[in-house]
């Protein structure tokens, strides 16, 4: 899905402005198409107003005409500030966390701001972008407003063994290869005398899933970290000297039931970087 389009939650937000910005770099260096996306969620007015009234709606088609003039002209700046991109825009109706993950079945990625118009002040990460980081078909990458991450850095991305950790393993390798940036592999084990004996085999073990992806991509600079304590605290310490982290849904030690594991949402809420989750398809 690399060719597919890079589909952005846009809502006109500084967040959102924000996310579509990266995806514009993203695109520059992919060739990928890149769609705005400003999904209008229609509310009717709940409870009994009276015979012969309808329910009210808000907003109206004037307030809809105004969103696709926003989320059109979003697009015509795109388009005039990188002539040779593909950059289109929709207006979708419905739940925004729904229509994403419905639409993100086509895309090869989805970008979102951390929090839209609907965010609350003290979230870190609106739920919107957590529900579809969850959810959603193709890497979702959530880019929050003061944490473009390092230029120059590395893609970062977290090895636990797991399988959504060697999905990303992939998902991170071949963008640093395809941006000849170096990939930081981490992996978090638990200090001890016991653990620390079993240092060289997590090692092995982490090198075993990077040897297909250096076959693959034999110019890519890569470095190996074994880190000791916590995979969340891991992962946003690497994300202060990062381009980008990336992490696996869930790790080994997420519940069955929970699509989005507990490391992956903090990585989320408190990365100093833009965060790519990735899950299978």
């Amino acid at each position: 899905m690399r060719d597919a389009e890079i589909l952005v939650g846009y809502d006109g937000s500084t967040d959102a402005t924000v996310a579509l910005r990266w995806a514009l770099e993203e695109a520059r260096h992919t060739g990928q198409p890149v769609r705005l996306a400003y999904v209008f969620e229609w509310l009717t007015v709940a409870g009994w107003v009276g015979p012969g009234v309808t329910p009210g709606v808000w907003p109206d088609e004037t307030a809809r005409r105004q969103v696709e003039d926003l989320v059109g002209k979003a697009a015509a700046d795109a388009t005039a500030t990188h002539p040779g991109l593909t950059i289109t825009s929709d207006v979708y109706d419905g739940p925004p966390a729904l229509v994403l993950q419905e639409r993100s079945a086509e895309a090869g990625m989805l970008v979102l701001g951390s929090r839209g118009h609907g965010g609350f002040g003290g979230l870190l990460a609106g739920s919107t972008a957590v529900s579809v980081a969850a959810h959603a078909h193709c890497p979702v990458v959530v880019v929050r407003d003061g944490t473009g991450g390092a230029p120059d850095g590395p893609v970062a991305v977290g090895v636990d063994g797991s399988g959504p950790s060697l999905v990303a393993l992939g998902f991170a390798a071949e963008r640093a290869a395809r941006r000849q940036m170096p990939l930081r592999v981490l992996h978090a084990w638990t200090p001890g005398p016991a653990a620390a004996a079993g240092v060289p085999d997590e090692r092995a073990a982490v090198e075993q899933a990077l040897e297909p992806w250096r076959r693959t991509f034999p110019q890519l600079s890569v470095t190996v970290d074994l880190i000791s304590g916590s995979p969340a605290a891991m992962l946003i310490g690497a994300s202060r000297s990062a381009q980008s982290v990336v992490v696996g849904s869930r790790g080994r030690g997420g519940l069955a039931g929970m699509l989005l594991g507990s490391v992956s949402q903090q990585v989320i809420q408190h990365a100093n970087c833009p965060v790519a989750v990735v899950r299978e398809r």
